[in-house]
């Protein structure tokens, strides 16, 4: 799920390349217009909507018709239209807060029929999202929808994006169908710099509240390369990732030099995320990889009670993966609660603890006693600090 919000600014700007050349060059040669992208466009609402009940799981699909944008000059510009569906009513008073789903397929006319399990899927995932200790999705329910429209045939893939108003269908049947894949417990990296070097699979486990994002962390020299696989010894490579997203100015790329492993330009101490995502039709899972600096920090007790990321109680990293980090020295005693720091997510969905002696990610509703035992709380006291080796996966408070 995510939320999209950008600030658009008109732009007056020629674009040659989406037209047939002229034979003359006159002051009739198309000019694109964007500075009208804030005023969006119309989705209308089905004629039939109020009344009719779309059973989404048996639908082939579901008709939206809409105005185009205006680029200026009535020129006919090839448009692509996504569809985005949430269950939030602040989504249609443009909350950027609103959990909705974008639909993977697009749409390049103003009368299209949107895939009816596309749609099932995304309004069944939404509401067990929200609603983790249900297994069905109600009878009937409204979503809400809008449009995003891009204009296609450019390398900017947010020219002219621009965004309809929003529609209710407020009836709706969606039914949770259980996919023929189902996502890894763990995802594992390979790599000349991870542990023992191209032979040892270190585990990337799953974010307490994510069965589809996973996260560890890595330390690389420069040029280090790696890889890896939704389970020990399937090799996966960069080309096996639906997308890569550098955040840490990595240099990351493919070599395709050397069996297309993941390089890293720039050594450091990075943070992987993978998120996983099954396909609508339930037979494919695709991931996407983001690299982060890393940063790790301690929370709550031994903070006296300071329960979020705070740069006083960072640990610092070692300059190699031979090293521990190390963190600032326990404010007070009680049970210790750590967390790694990863965009979007908060401190809980990444907390972890010692179980002997071997990190150990999972996030307590109460504290690592209660919830899971003695074995998985590290009593600590005041003037302690904590000790990582994140290479091995090890760690210990003296």
């Amino acid at each position: 799920m995510k939320s999209i919000y950008r600030i658009m600014m008109p732009v007056l700007l020629a674009l040659p390349m989406l037209f047939a050349s002229c034979d003359k060059d006159d002051d009739s040669n198309p000019t694109l217009d964007l500075s009208h992208v804030s005023e969006g466009f119309v989705l209308n609402t089905p004629a039939y909507a109020e009344n009719n009940t779309y059973d989404l799981a048996r639908s082939e699909s579901v008709n939206l018709t809409c105005s185009q944008p205006n680029y200026g000059g009535n020129v006919p510009y090839v448009v692509d239209y996504y569809v985005q569906v949430s269950l939030d009513q602040s989504f249609t008073q443009g909350n950027a807060d609103a959990q909705f789903k974008e639909l993977a397929s697009s749409y390049p006319k103003a009368n299209m029929q949107v895939s009816g399990s596309e749609l099932n899927s995304a309004v069944a995932d939404l509401y067990l999202a929200a609603h983790p200790d249900e297994s069905t999705v109600p009878a009937v329910l409204p979503i809400y929808i809008r449009l995003r429209a891009v204009i296609n045939g450019s390398a900017n893939l947010h020219l002219g994006e621009t965004y309809s108003n929003f529609i209710t269908l407020p009836k709706v049947h969606a039914e949770y169908k259980a996919p023929d894949v189902t996502y890894p417990d763990n995802i594992y990296v390979i790599g000349s710099s991870i542990q023992n070097p191209w032979n040892d699979w270190k585990v990337v486990p799953h974010l307490s509240n994510s069965m589809s994002s996973y996260m560890t962390i890595i330390y690389v020299p420069d040029n280090a390369n790696f890889k890896w696989g939704d389970a020990k010894g399937n090799y996966l490579d960069y080309t096996s990732l639906r997308s890569v997203n550098d955040m840490a100015e990595a240099g990351i790329t493919c070599n395709t030099d050397d069996n297309n492993n993941i390089k890293v330009a720039k050594g450091g101490w990075y943070t992987l995320l993978f998120k996983a995502e099954i396909s609508a039709d339930g037979k494919k899972i695709s991931y996407d990889l983001t690299v982060y600096p890393a940063e790790v920090y301690l929370i709550g007790n031994v903070n006296n009670g300071v329960w979020e990321f705070n740069d006083s109680f960072k640990l610092t990293a070692p300059a190699d993966a031979s090293g521990q980090w190390v963190s600032p020295a326990f404010l007070a005693g009680g049970e210790l609660r750590a967390s790694v720091k990863i965009p979007g997510f908060a401190w809980y969905d990444s907390e972890f603890t010692l179980l002997k002696g071997s990190l150990f990610f999972a996030n307590p509703k109460d504290s690592w006693e209660k919830d899971f035992g003695a074995d998985y709380a590290v009593k600590c006291t005041a003037g302690q600090k904590l000790y990582i080796d994140f290479d091995k996966w090890t760690g210990e408070v003296k």
